[in-house]
């Protein structure tokens, strides 16, 4: 067999010519491979787990088009199934008007009103089923007629996966494989030749196989899509489909490659992992040379052969975009009236209190309950990271970055315990032996027969969820890098302009960071602050008010127009999004004359807790009488659901809090704070668009990804994970690394809590000055022009006025 391409045979050409023909094919491949390592999302670890866009990859396509070639590529579905806008239309959560508008927008050619009007009441038309670029495996897999048994795809793909379990594990492992030194290509040609699962399950020569191949990559898989036959122009989809297979570890290396070209480092070992599936499936090949399997194989490449209409989705499906769309305008249609009554009036007035919050829609309802509560306090949003892009690590624990993954920390702060070395030191050894002795595979049965009753009043406490819901969490003493006024001024200045605070302070400033405190959750960092790369914000929000406390820095704000009032001294706190409560921090540091403010404040606090934990119940399925319930959740080990995190979210607002107050947005919108008028070089609204509104924006579409495919985008049923190397989860005791959220982070076993729409961003500013920062920045405009979130003017008192319609273009609303 032999690659379809045009190839100059050696003895008939000159040796520069041959040269040529060689470095052209290599080019091909090079850019193939580029492509398809692109095209994965990465993935963080559990310890660090953060949102992330699934459809990354596909963000240079416009939507429909990127759906279309998502299931052409994968049989993945990325939007909802029939049935879900059938239901919406009949309930009226889709109105007549929201299809016309969808229709209008739409550019599939022959969707009429009564076509659409048909599709949603009898469903999609039988067909065949979802065509897929088709693999090694595949085939094998559909010759022998869905027997799991035998299916070479789901044994590749366990070895795959148990393999890299074993190579990225990060302490989970007794004894830590041998080979981890090496690079992950050659370490994996170097162990393959030990390993006897393979032949024992009837892949014979996999050890041979890798040995005739090259020891180079790159240069193994144009090997063997060689030997497959697979035409040059079928290369990338062919390797897209191929790593696919194993999306999970994929998405796990794709991060390391991320945070290399984030730090200047050579990376690379994703390519290693595509090499590993290439040559997998290879060696599958050479298990079959029955006349079945033969034609099979050349029937797979010839209905995968790429048409021109490739990025057109097929009817059905186009009429699943545009339902979709028409589901989206509806929320939109409602988001634009409840903005629609203009602002509140401006508060000229010193404000009893201000404080700060994450951008988090979960910090929505507890702002409006804080100002229900207390009229004459001031809440603002801010990344919940307060504009410091540090490092942070405890004792002898690793520093992690406590900033947006797109962002590069630039100093550690390192937390302190009061005890001394030798005390943390014997602690920490000695609950080392204790986890060993614990997790041993030859300890732990003895550990259940001495200790286990030892555990009896424990468990019991936490089964009622009663362990540590009401205790405030410890703090330690905080050591910085040894960061000179300068920098320690541009930080703090870059923090207040980028949430418009650089006038009328409060006596007292709160930075609200946040947590989730929550047990047996192998997700828990999915709850935790985005902002803070999925830690707690509580690190960021103590630097930056000991920071804006002190003395010097003050004095170089005010030479930067910055005035600070003596009697102003900032604060830090921590929102526990599970429990609702809100915890002051550094308490001991706070001046004697501020103590009576203190005071007041921590009384609202607790009667703003209560009723952001009222509202939350009825979604937890609690009664409005067992509000407080909501608190126990946080320490129950056995509870699947213990808050809802970022379900729901919808929205993104930029805008001076008056133009949002006193509206209830159901804390589905992420709230920035932003004053145009403050912000005449655009330069705070730049910064906006390009980090809180992208983040945002990964967060919504994990979101969405999670709830339209989770078993493609998602992380399956939570009650069957089993953490695997400490870097993610199996669904079960086998198969690729799940990226995603669970299901239950969007389905509460009825219905689903999410809804599933990309993001609207509502922005307080002039729509040309919105296409000035747009036309700046491409990677921006890229998402917006291709629709993966949309973008809405608001004029001076709140009110939506416009919407963006694409090359800068924009449509006034009614």
């Amino acid at each position: 067999m032999s690659l379809a391409f045009d190839e100059v045979p050696a003895d008939a050409a000159e040796p520069a010519e041959v040269f040529a023909a060689h470095a052209a094919k290599g080019l091909r491949l090079d850019a193939a491979i580029k492509q398809v390592c692109a095209r994965i999302a990465p993935l963080w670890p559990l310890s660090s787990f953060v949102a992330v866009n699934p459809f990354l990859g596909f963000a240079d396509l416009p939507f429909a088009s990127a759906v279309g070639e998502i299931r052409r590529l994968t049989g993945a579905r990325a939007v909802m199934s029939r049935d879900f806008y059938r239901e919406a239309f009949q309930t009226g959560r889709i109105a007549p008007a929201d299809l016309a508008a969808a229709l209008s927008e739409s550019r599939s050619a022959g969707l009429t009103p009564e076509r659409l009007l048909r599709a949603v009441a009898i469903g999609p038309a039988a067909g065949p089923p979802v065509r897929r670029i088709a693999t090694v495996a595949d085939v094998l897999d559909a010759l022998a007629a869905g027997d799991r048994q035998v299916s070479r795809t789901a044994f590749m793909v366990d070895e795959i996966s148990k393999w890299c379990a074993a190579y990225f594990d990060e302490g989970e492992a007794a004894w830590p494989a041998p080979w981890r030194a090496m690079p992950l290509y050659a370490a994996w040609r170097w162990s393959v030749r030990f390993d006897g699962n393979s032949r024992a399950m009837g892949v014979k020569g996999l050890a041979e196989t890798v040995a005739a191949l090259s020891n180079q990559p790159i240069e193994a898989i144009s090997e063997v899509l060689e030997r497959l036959a697979i035409p040059g122009d079928q290369w990338a989809d062919y390797l897209y489909r191929a790593l696919y297979d194993v999306r999970g570890w994929a998405a796990f290396i794709r991060r390391l490659d991320w945070e290399d070209e984030l730090y200047g480092r050579a990376g690379g070992r994703l390519v290693d992992l595509l090499a590993i599936r290439v040559v997998w499936g290879y060696a599958l090949f050479r298990q079959r040379e029955d006349q079945a399997f033969v034609s099979a194989w050349r029937d797979a490449l010839a209905s995968a052969q790429p048409s021109p209409t490739a990025l057109a989705p097929p009817d059905d499906l186009a009429i699943d975009i545009v339902l979709h769309r028409a589901y989206e305008i509806a929320l939109q249609r409602q988001l634009c009236s409840a903005l629609g009554d203009g602002a509140e009036p401006c508060r000229s007035l010193r404000p009893a209190l201000q404080a700060v919050f994450c951008i988090d829609v979960r910090s929505e309802a507890y702002r409006r309950a804080l100002e229900s509560v207390w009229p004459d306090v001031e809440t603002l949003g801010f990344a919940g990271f307060f504009g410091m892009p540090l490092r942070y690590g405890e004792e002898n624990d690793a520093a992690q970055a406590h900033c947006p993954v797109l962002l590069r920390p630039t100093f550690d702060l390192q937390g302190v315990s009061k005890p001394s070395r030798a005390v943390i030191m014997g602690a920490s050894t000695a609950s080392a032996f204790w986890s060993r002795l614990k997790q041993s595979a030859v300890s732990c049965f003895g550990f259940v027969e001495a200790f286990g009753l030892a555990y009896g009043a424990r468990l019991a406490l936490a089964a009622k969820g009663e362990m540590d819901a009401l205790l405030p969490p410890e703090t330690a003493s905080l050591l910085a890098d040894d960061l000179d006024l300068s920098r320690r001024v541009a930080l703090a200045e870059g923090a207040l302009r980028g949430m418009s605070l650089v006038d009328t302070f409060a006596r007292l400033v709160l930075f609200v960071g946040h947590g989730a405190s929550t047990t047996n959750n192998a997700h828990q960092a999915s709850l935790d602050c985005g902002a803070c790369g999925g830690h707690s914000g509580a690190p960021n929000a103590r630097f930056a008010a000991a920071l804006l406390n002190e003395p010097a820095v003050r004095a170089a704000l005010a030479q930067r127009g910055i005035e600070i009032p003596a009697d102003t001294w900032f604060v830090a706190a921590l929102h526990d999004t599970t429990t609702d409560n809100l915890w002051v921090l550094d308490r001991e540091h706070l001046p004697a004359s501020h103590q009576n403010d203190l005071a007041l404040a921590l009384g609202q606090f607790e009667a703003a807790s209560r009723l952001t934990r009222a509202e939350r119940a009825p979604l937890l399925r609690l009664q409005p009488g067992q509000a407080e319930a909501v608190r126990a959740r946080s320490g129950d080990w056995s509870q699947v659901r213990p808050e809802w995190g970022l379900a729901r979210a919808a929205a993104f607002i930029a805008a001076p809090r008056s133009n949002t107050r006193g509206r209830n947005l159901e804390g589905r919108a992420f709230l920035h704070s932003y004053d145009r008028h403050a912000d005449p070089g655009l330069k705070v609204l730049e910064l906006i668009l390009t980090a809180p509104l992208v983040v945002a924006s990964w967060i919504s579409l994990q979101y969405y990804g999670s709830t339209v495919d989770n078993a493609a985008f998602g992380a399956g049923d939570k009650t069957l994970h089993n953490v695997c190397g400490r870097v993610g989860v199996l669904e079960g005791n086998a198969g690729d690394l799940r990226p995603g959220l669970p299901l239950q982070s969007v389905h509460d076993g009825e219905r689903f809590i999410h809804e599933p729409v990309r993001l609207s961003a509502f922005i307080a500013a002039k729509p040309e000055a919105i296409s000035e920062v747009l036309a700046r920045q491409p990677d921006v405009r890229k998402l917006v022009d291709n629709g993966w979130l949309f973008l809405f003017a608001l004029d001076e008192r709140g009110r939506p006025t416009h919407r963006y319609a694409g090359s800068l273009s924009w449509e006034g609303l009614a």
